[in-house]
């Protein structure tokens, strides 16, 4: 390679400028979603739906999951238009799929469930993350009925895409909400007081107790309520009488009317804006990252100037530690090109070290994360940063060895092509110790095979790749810009004697 060292370095700048678009265009993530044995169930009814409704819909629920080959359990908490609902399966050892191969089958089953809607979704990988892996966030000064038509949107964007198992907006009017309106004209034109009849509606459809009483030393509360069958609709309201003059009744229609209108289920505020989460579940296949791409797309599109967009959950994390991603890895490069140099006492050498090693191993590492192998999330970062300081040894043993060759009077290029030869040996058992120390994570399965798969191909790979081309880079770059290392001549016992004598003051005389 000697022979060769524009082909080398031609060579050794194109793989560089590769890690770019390796960098760029790999699947990105927080974490890998880990098998830990369960798929959660987020069961969405309508806004006005009873208990009792809800209970219907759920029991499906719990007959899809029985219906799951690998089902070991189930639970299920449900409130009135919601629900929580969970499918445990069986361990490792007595199952063949994971949890990703069952939960599109999981998906099909619960689909068709009429009344309700059912979100399947996994665990997240790290404490503190949500249920849905995609929230994306938009706020602004704006009404509410404005920014729910962007959520809109931005939702109908999400399953064009295809990268959507599901989206939906918390931001919904969709609550049904009657208001009795009373004329306040009649009213008074009949004696009657507003506030009278304010206090008969709340006792009628209010559920508020007025005391206590006991029976067999048990406490009981005392509510005056209509029947159910009563208050079903809000046009049963104006059948109602209330108190009028002289405390005759007096029906409420004859003074009273009902206005339906729409309101939102609730109204959210992000950074003290009123604000619209766009929650999604993503395809099994696709990263955090690509559904959050469609998202920033579609909203760089449509959402004007005074829009604000902003993240949440494990999404807000994601874009957090990929931000800091580039800073933490130019930050070790620092710390040891300072080292090296502290070191060498140079900076020639510290840069053939690390120019020579690093950014090739790195292009190795991504290389494989690009072509899929696994994705760039914390735990491959975390082997990135490590590769650094494993790799960077490779070079240190030959350029060192080199420079002590340089001090005994051998020529730069006769020095390294011997120290390349001195150091292969080391340099071989070495790498070979880390990738084979290593291998167990790639070939890792079960629970938490993610993580370790993760980091262990990037740290397996990186080192392979970085080992071959340190031993033909670091010596084509070294005879090319490292500096002639001459030592100075060491005087010997006698010269330094005589030195010293030279120097001694003649008997009697005055110095």
């Amino acid at each position: 390679m000697l022979e060769y060292r524009a082909a080398v370095v031609t060579f050794t700048i194109v793989t560089v400028m590769l890690i770019v678009p390796f960098y760029v265009f790999s699947m990105k993530e927080l974490a890998p979603r880990e098998d830990q044995g369960v798929l959660f169930g987020i069961v969405q009814g309508p806004p006005q739906a009873t208990l009792e409704q809800m209970q219907l819909s759920t029991t499906q629920v719990y007959k899809a999951y029985a219906s799951v080959p690998e089902y070991r359990g189930a639970f299920q908490l449900t409130h009135p238009g919601f629900g929580f609902s969970g499918i445990v399966l069986k361990p490792w050892e007595e199952r063949k799929r994971t949890v990703a191969q069952i939960e599109p089958e999981v998906w099909g089953k619960v689909g068709g469930i009429p009344g309700v809607r059912v979100i399947v979704t996994s665990p997240p990988p790290l404490p503190g993350g949500s249920d849905f892996p995609v929230e994306f966030v938009i706020s602004s000064t704006a009404e509410p009925k404005e920014v729910v038509g962007y959520a809109q949107q931005l939702v109908g964007a999400a399953f064009q895409s295809g990268k959507f198992m599901f989206a939906d907006t918390d931001l919904k009017f969709d609550l049904p909400q009657s208001e009795v309106i009373v004329d306040r004209d009649k009213a008074n034109a009949m004696g009657m007081s507003l506030a009278d009849v304010g206090e008969d509606l709340s006792t009628f459809v209010g559920g508020n107790y007025v005391n206590r009483f006991s029976i067999l030393g048990r406490s009981y509360k005392v509510i005056p309520q209509i029947k159910r069958a009563d208050r079903l609709t809000p046009d049963q309201l104006l059948s109602l009488h209330v108190r009028g003059p002289n405390n005759k009744l007096v029906p409420l229609a004859t003074i009273a009317s009902i206005a339906d209108s729409v309101q939102p289920r609730q109204l959210n505020r992000f950074q003290q804006l009123n604000s619209a989460k766009i929650q999604g579940a993503i395809v099994p296949g696709v990263s955090i990252n690509e559904g959050l791409q469609v998202l920033e797309k579609k909203a760089k599109e449509i959402l004007p100037s005074n829009y604000i967009v902003d993240y949440a959950g494990e999404s807000r994390q994601l874009r957090k530690e990929t931000s800091s991603m580039t800073s933490t890895l130019v930050l070790a490069l620092i710390v040891i090109f300072l080292v090296l140099a502290a070191q060498f006492e140079s900076f020639v050498d510290p840069f053939i070290i690390l120019a020579g090693s690093v950014p090739l191993a790195l292009a190795g590492a991504l290389l494989f994360v690009f072509l899929g192998t696994t994705s760039l999330n914390i735990y491959s970062q975390v082997g990135l940063v490590t590769l650094v300081g494993l790799v960077a040894k490779n070079g240190i043993l030959i350029v060192e060895f080199a420079n002590k060759l340089q001090e005994e009077g051998i020529e730069k290029l006769e020095a390294v092509i011997q120290a390349s030869q001195t150091r292969l040996r080391p340099i071989l058992m070495t790498s070979v110790a880390t990738v084979v120390g290593h291998f167990p994570l790639v070939i890792a399965t079960g629970a938490g095979a993610g993580s370790r798969n993760s980091i262990g191909i990037t740290l397996v790979t990186g080192m392979v790749v970085g080992t071959v081309f340190t031993l033909f880079v670091v010596p084509v770059l070294y005879s090319l810009i490292s500096r002639r290392k001459v030592s100075e001549p060491a005087g010997n016992v006698e010269d330094i004697e005589s030195y010293r004598s030279s120097r001694e003051p003649a008997q009697g005389g005055v110095h």
